[in-house]
């Protein structure tokens, strides 16, 4: 089973006031602890779309294929659609975004590996039946995919097919799991002021004002 991974690095992040990718969480840009949270060895093939030469590099250096997003405004439909067309020859696709800065590696080994055993199935990472990111998508919805319009990413697609989703729960973070932990912190240093959903086990996403 051949299984490629997307990752989602071309958004514009207009509220946030500068390359939000470009931050840096415990002296590490959230782009390259994005890629770093990537188990290459799980994949066939690892994509970064990206529209920031920088991003380009960085995928070059860790050995993934840069993918250039010359008009990321075209929307979110439009990175996937780049991304997807170097994987039409994979059985499955794994959609990573880039702003989960303490995303665990293990968390997406397990991911993979809960796909491959139940290849019919949507696969997401989730805490408490709540579903997050990253999610794989069988090579069967691939079509859907590439029918997304505008602003329309993988969770419209989900959404018509809820009753096929299977959610691994995320790793615990080294202090353990802290159980519905979902609150709003303050934004590290560099972050340019944007709040932070601190989403349980360690992971979080970024929410711009």
């Amino acid at each position: 089973m051949k299984i490629g991974c997307i990752v989602m690095a071309a958004g514009n992040a207009r509220r946030f006031g500068s390359n939000k990718l470009d931050a840096r969480v415990e002296g590490k840009t959230l782009l390259r602890r994005a890629l770093e949270a990537v188990p290459a060895s799980c994949f066939a093939r690892v994509a970064v779309v990206t529209q920031y030469p920088q991003g380009m590099e960085l995928a070059r250096e860790m050995g993934f294929l840069p993918v250039e997003n010359p008009r990321p405004d075209l929307g979110l439909s439009h990175t996937i659609a780049l991304g997807m067309a170097h994987m039409q020859d994979m059985d499955a696709v794994l959609f990573q975004v880039s702003d989960q800065p303490l995303l665990r590696r293990d968390s997406v080994e397990r991911l993979v590996e809960v796909y491959r055993s139940h290849p019919d199935r949507l696969v997401a990472l989730g805490h408490d039946g709540v579903r997050g990111n990253p999610c794989l998508f069988p090579a069967s919805l691939f079509p859907e995919l590439l029918a997304l319009e505008g602003d329309h990413g993988g969770s419209a697609v989900i959404r018509r097919h809820e009753d096929r989703l299977l959610l691994v729960e995320a790793s615990p973070g080294p202090g353990g799991t802290h159980r519905g932990e979902n609150r709003i912190i303050s934004a590290p240093s560099g972050l340019g002021g944007a709040e932070i959903v601190y989403f349980v086990n360690k992971h979080y996403i970024l929410c711009e004002h």
